[in-house]
């Protein structure tokens, strides 16, 4: 009984000893802020445009409509592209995240995951005629989006349900991050 150790020596394969839960969301949470975000402005924008009438006017224009669509993608693309270099500076400088992993992989990631909230966001803002419907895809599409991400473990879930989990964009986004914020790859 004496060559039995009075601790148990741990090895950490990611994080320290002062990792806790937050430090294991927060991939999870700044990819979702980036999407809601993203999501929300570039639908509502668009939804203000067309009930305003400023959209009819500009389809009376000789302008092409995939010119439009393209010019709406690029306006509001580069607005993602800030918004989503506001959200991850902000967690690295005012927050103090570590990122272990490459900043630009992250970043990268972000605004890729950025593309797929503005262009969800222009089409759904489409089937809306108000901004309370709007509002109401924010249930249906965000919501469901922060669930299935990982925020929840998955391998707690029935198995059909983290088939949903594997459809929604955020998941894929939370994986990447987690790899490059958590586990460093680069």
């Amino acid at each position: 009984l004496s060559t039995i150790p009075n601790e148990i020596e741990r090895d950490y394969i990611y994080g320290n000893e002062d990792t806790n839960i937050f430090d294991s969301i927060t991939p999870i949470l700044i990819g979702f802020f980036v999407f809601f975000f993203v999501f929300l402005i570039s639908g509502i924008s668009l939804l203000k445009e067309r009930t305003s009438g400023t959209l009819n006017k500009l389809l009376a224009t000789p302008i092409k409509r995939s010119h439009l669509v393209f010019g709406y993608l690029i306006g509001y693309g580069i607005f993602a592209v800030i918004q989503t270099f506001i959200v991850v500076l902000f967690s690295i400088y005012v927050l103090k995240i570590e990122i272990v992993g490459s900043i630009s992989l992250l970043l990268l990631t972000n605004i890729m995951l950025a593309f797929v909230a503005l262009s969800l966001g222009i089409f759904l803002s489409t089937f809306a005629n108000s901004e309370f419907q709007m509002i109401h895809f924010i249930q249906i599409i965000v919501l469901p989006q922060i669930l299935f991400s990982g925020i929840i473990p998955l391998e707690s879930m029935a198995n059909w349900i983290q088939g949903i989990a594997k459809l929604m964009h955020l998941y894929y986004a939370s994986d990447a991050l987690k790899k490059v914020i958590i586990m460093g790859n680069t």
